[in-house]
């Protein structure tokens, strides 16, 4: 069933080589999740500008009459601010990132989009025109929350509509949760009781089951790390498309990246979406 929640979709645009690219992007998501697309564009309005984006929303075969706002400034905080007054729900735009030592590293503008955004944000890396097609997604599981089940129900629609090859529901087991684990006999009555591994694998694929039936093929993968960048190696091995990380919005944007998956901040073994 379709997703109503993606309501508006906004993509933050410039005139830059990747330009048309992003917005190809943003139009797929569009279609996917058959919400509104409005941009968001960081300058003045002057004539050229809006030629260019006649011209292009006139190839992408995109609505002539679509939003587009202007906001002058910083980029992060004009992004930001439009998506907080047009009740964005999902702001997409691309990555701007760098690889040093085999990583590839957020930009500064996508970085503050993913800690600072109270709606959800999808970052493209390498975005194309025509967009490639999304054939395996990693979603990091963590608490089997709400919250966590709802991004989940959401991942395998979008899976779908996009004949994905495997979806992997994936939860990152360290060395830290296994002492927990070791230690649960002596902690009493205290809940929720800390997990064993065999028994976090078990969990894992009772959260995968909840979401429903689905002709999507999911693969559950419990993956031993002591960081969170465990996950970002399991992408880069199975050459996933799009990472997908499940964050609850808090109300003080400090609090909106939990630490167990700040490493997202830094590191993009992909393209990433971030659901909030």
């Amino acid at each position: 069933m379709l997703d109503p929640s993606y309501r508006t979709i906004a993509v933050a645009t410039t005139f830059s080589p990747r330009f048309e690219q992003v917005l190809s992007e943003a139009k797929r998501i569009r279609d996917r999740f058959g919400s509104r697309l409005n941009l968001i564009y960081v300058g003045e309005r002057n004539a050229e500008t809006a030629h260019k984006f006649r011209d292009v929303m006139s190839q992408l075969q995109l609505p002539s009459d679509s939003a587009i706002h202007y906001q002058k400034g910083d980029p992060a905080e004009a992004i930001l601010k439009v998506a907080v007054e047009n009740d964005v729900d999902l702001v997409i735009a691309g990555a701007l990132e760098k690889e040093v030592v085999l990583r590839s590293f957020l930009g500064n503008v996508a970085r503050r989009l993913v800690r600072e955004a109270a709606c959800s944000v999808m970052l493209f890396t390498t975005p194309e025109r025509p967009p490639r097609p999304l054939r395996k997604i990693v979603f990091v599981a963590s608490n089997y929350s709400e919250h966590e089940q709802h991004a989940l129900k959401k991942t395998i629609y979008l899976a779908a509509a996009e004949a994905c090859e495997r979806l992997y529901v994936v939860r990152v087991y360290t060395t830290f949760d296994e002492a927990r684990a070791s230690l649960r006999d002596d902690a009493g009555d205290v809940a929720p009781r800390p997990r064993t591994f065999e028994e976090e694998e078990t969990a894992l694929e009772e959260f995968i089951l909840a979401a429903g039936h689905t002709e999507v093929p999911i693969e559950a993968r419990c993956i031993r790390g002591n960081t969170g960048f465990a996950a970002s190696d399991f992408v880069q091995s199975v050459a996933a498309n799009l990472l997908v990380v499940p964050v609850r919005a808090n109300g003080d944007a400090s609090e909106r990246l939990p630490n167990n998956i700040a490493w997202i901040t830094d590191v993009i073994p992909c393209n990433l979406w971030v659901i909030r």
